[in-house]
């Protein structure tokens, strides 16, 4: 389907709040998941992006720091609406698992863990693992059209799952790698190449700089609590550094928010992250909950839920800076042949990307019991056979037999495995 096509059936503004609320509301399981979700409903069921525009804004959006499904949702609303369009839907994913992180924190802080969002969200995670494997199978058919791509994907899923290398190394290599081997010469000229315009990026990007920054300059100037300053601080800096997607800040923000700051304990830290994966929106909403916790040990609720709202501005203002900025590059870049190319090779990591996000993310829901075994210069996550979570298991076939035989929507799939899971939590307990 031409883009062309794709152009006469733009949605109204209406029609593409209530998608992007349905994607916020059903993004469980993570950066795999949520982009596979995207995927089917952006592409797949409402086309609205072609195959190859989804793409190419995936392997722009990987190459970002910061979470980079909320940054595809955002790229998608830009494409579709302008600017408005992406603060919606950039904001839609975010606000409905932040609501619930907000209301589960306060739980937290003061009664301790909350039993029944795990049972509620057990089978979420089972289900989430059908729709992220229909997912990867479409966009491995779409992105892998040669060998050298299937290549590329296996490298960066041995890289990344096998040998640790630095997500930042594995795509600057495939985007090497296919800059200088592209000969493929493309003649459509870009119909967007005349409307960019250096001016309206650079003023752009100095507005959102402004938006994403004075907040906590006026933090500083108004006297605030010095542990809102002090998360202000952090979390900026956090939304700058850690590329790598979702599981590199996480990894980046656990260690020092632990043993630099002391502003959780470990197991704070592990629940923290554990009520992240059970709830929809993106995974790095869990700063919100470091935020709020380390606030609340300090001054309580109302100190807390500010602290809380200062880590959400400061990890997603800068999200719509890069993407409001960029954004109109990116089918220019597609026009350019060794830009092109590259991006092309990144596309194709992207895939063993995917791959190793849900490798670990399926042992993790499985298996109760997953260890690192260290060799030689690489390691391998491996479960412990004897910790299979069985219930699990059956939730996800469940699931599969759901989806690719009976062909339900993901709204009743997911539906109906989380009341399924919870009722069998409850009575195997």
């Amino acid at each position: 389907m031409s883009d062309n096509k794709h152009a006469e059936e733009l949605p109204s503004l209406s029609e593409a709040i209530r998608i992007w609320c349905k994607i916020g509301v059903l993004s469980f399981g993570g950066p795999a998941a949520q982009i596979s979700l995207m995927h089917r409903e952006v592409v797949e069921d409402n086309k609205w992006l072609s195959e190859q525009q989804f793409l190419n804004a995936l392997s722009f959006c990987m190459l970002l720091p910061g979470p980079e499904a909320m940054q595809l949702a955002t790229y998608a609303g830009w494409r579709l609406h302008g600017v408005v369009g992406g603060l919606i839907a950039g904001l839609l994913f975010v606000l409905p698992g932040a609501i619930i992180i907000m209301v589960l924190a306060g739980v937290y802080a003061s009664y301790g863990d909350v039993p029944l969002v795990s049972a509620l969200f057990y089978g979420v995670k089972a289900a989430v693992l059908v729709i992220v494997l229909e997912a990867l199978i479409k966009v491995s058919k779409k992105a892998l059209g040669e060998k050298a791509h299937w290549v590329i994907a296996a490298l960066a899923f041995i890289g990344l799952f096998f040998l640790s290398i630095p997500y930042p190394l594995i795509i600057l290599s495939a985007a090497l790698y296919g800059f200088f081997t592209s000969r493929k010469i493309i003649t459509r000229q870009s119909e967007v190449s005349n409307q960019i315009s250096l001016t309206k990026s650079l003023g752009t990007a100095v507005t959102w700089l402004a938006v994403w920054l004075l907040p906590l300059v006026a933090l500083s100037l108004l006297g605030a609590p010095q542990i809102l300053i002090d998360i202000g601080q952090f979390f900026s800096t956090l939304a700058v550094v850690t590329f790598g997607g979702a599981y590199a800040v996480l990894a980046y923000m656990a260690q020092d928010v632990v043993t630099q700051f002391g502003w959780l304990t470990a197991q704070e830290m592990i629940d923290a992250l554990g009520l992240a994966e059970t709830t929809p929106g993106p995974l790095i909403l869990v700063t919100q909950f470091v935020g709020f916790l380390a606030a609340f040990k300090e001054g309580g609720l109302w100190l807390a839920m500010s602290a809380a709202l200062v880590a959400l501005w400061m990890t997603f203002a800068p999200c719509f800076l890069w993407i409001f900025t960029g954004a109109p590059y990116i089918e220019w870049i597609s026009n350019q042949p060794r830009l092109k190319g590259a991006l092309t090779a990144i596309t194709a990591a992207v895939v063993g990307v995917i791959l190793n996000l849900s490798i670990w993310f399926a042992l993790h829901v499985l298996f109760s019991s997953v260890e690192q075994i260290d060799f030689g210069w690489g390691h391998v996550w491996w479960p412990a056979v004897s910790s299979i979570e069985w219930l699990a298991f059956a939730l996800f076939i469940l699931s599969g037999f759901l989806v690719f035989k009976l062909h339900w929507s993901i709204m009743k799939v997911l539906l109906s495995v989380s009341v399924f899971g919870a009722i069998m939590k409850y009575v195997l307990a």
